[in-house]
């Protein structure tokens, strides 16, 4: 078994190493990726996001007729890994070129595919995802926002929450149910939804902690074409199911958080505090957890390099990058104290991180009874 870089993978994150400590900006740097949400934030993401696309970085794993360059799943993770220690400059971009373009690649239509992807390859539109509702958070299977056939068109009503991004959003990759209200998983579809299509609503969730960045959206018989169907009616679960398996590891925090991890050993070191045998330990600690999930993650990404169908392992590299934030969001308050909470510091926006952590990309407690059954092979009940 081999684990170092190839030649060529390694030359493409020198590459890009050189072109970010280049590109952004020491505001952007300071801020830390903690303006998630924020007005400035969005406003970044977009112009630099059409710099990426412009050397054609921002979906290198497409196709090249798709608007890629083919290049290995490999590469593309170094990419995700390099963008995340530096706070996710392409802002919700990392969730339109890493599984919903690749979902329209593989479901869409060819009209879908000419209209939708050239904007998302040139890095011109957002994407927001419609899954949770009140009553169907991690439980999609109970979802039930309606789509109801009416000639050539669906009418669409019902309401999703904690939905990212959609107040900038351009389009909502959107379940709703074509089934019976006991079709369960068995009647979901996915529809691509324009987000200024009229009955399309809107509200803002203010945060406890850091800027705003979720909404509800409310849907009143909100009209879309047949056209805007992804896939197969009813087919839905099958096509989240394999979208999701690339979501959960799409977003490799734990690169983030070993980042962080070394920035408060210097900080411990400088004040005298390393040398304590006991917090030598909850570093020794975190960096296992951090280094357990890259290793976790990496496993998934080889199947994709494969071209292997996406398996259970997603959701133990899922389960660990939670479990690695978390570790060194705990240990920034514990060697940091108070002064973790000042803001824009490495404690303060390591600890707001981990504190989603657990709830994006599908709860932590879900991941652990997927692994459970899938895996461990244990009972549902």
């Amino acid at each position: 078994m081999e684990f170092a870089w190839s030649k060529e993978d390694a030359a493409f994150r020198s590459e890009l190493v050189d072109y970010l400590d280049t590109e952004l900006t020491e505001e952007w740097l300071r801020s830390d990726g903690t303006g998630l949400g924020s007005a400035v934030y969005t406003e970044f993401s977009k112009s630099f996001v059409g710099k990426l696309a412009a050397k054609g970085w921002l979906t290198p794993h497409w196709p090249q007729e798709y608007g890629g360059r083919g290049q290995s799943a490999w590469q593309h993770f170094v990419l995700g890994e390099e963008m995340w220690k530096r706070g996710e400059p392409r802002g919700p971009q990392y969730m339109n070129v890493n599984w919903v373009g690749p979902a329209i690649i593989k479901y869409g239509t060819q009209e879908q595919k000419q209209t939708l992807l050239p904007p998302i390859a040139r890095g011109e539109v957002f994407w927001c995802q419609g899954f949770s509702e009140p009553e169907a958070g991690t439980d999609l299977a109970s979802l039930k926002t309606r789509a109801v056939r009416d000639g050539d068109d669906y009418v669409l009503n019902g309401q999703k929450i904690w939905t990212s991004y959609a107040n900038a959003a351009d389009y909502c990759f959107l379940l709703a149910r074509t089934g019976s209200p006991a079709s369960g998983r068995n009647g979901i579809s996915v529809f691509l939804l324009p987000m200024d299509t009229p009955g399309v609503e809107i509200r803002r969730i203010d945060c406890l902690v850091g800027e705003h960045s979720f909404n509800e959206v409310f849907l009143t018989d909100v009209r879309l074409p047949r056209s805007a169907l992804l896939g197969e009616e009813n087919n839905g679960w099958n096509i989240v199911r394999r979208t999701l398996a690339y979501e959960r590891v799409g977003a490799p925090r734990y690169a983030r958080a070993a980042l962080v991890l070394d920035g408060l050993a210097d900080w411990a070191r400088s004040r005298g505090s390393l040398a304590d045998p006991g917090v030598q330990e909850q570093f020794g600690e975190a960096r296992a957890l951090c280094e357990a999930a890259r290793v976790l993650v990496y496993r998934v990404i080889d199947e994709r390099a494969k071209q292997k169908e996406p398996s259970p392992l997603a959701y133990q590299a899922r389960a660990a990058m939670v479990q690695a934030e978390r570790a060194v969001g705990d240990l920034a308050l514990d060697v940091m104290g108070s002064e973790a909470l000042v803001e824009h510091s490495l404690g303060d926006a390591q600890f707001r991180n981990s504190l989603g952590a657990g709830i994006a990309a599908g709860s932590y407690e879900v991941q652990l009874n997927l692994i459970s059954r899938l895996i461990l092979g244990m009972p549902k009940d």
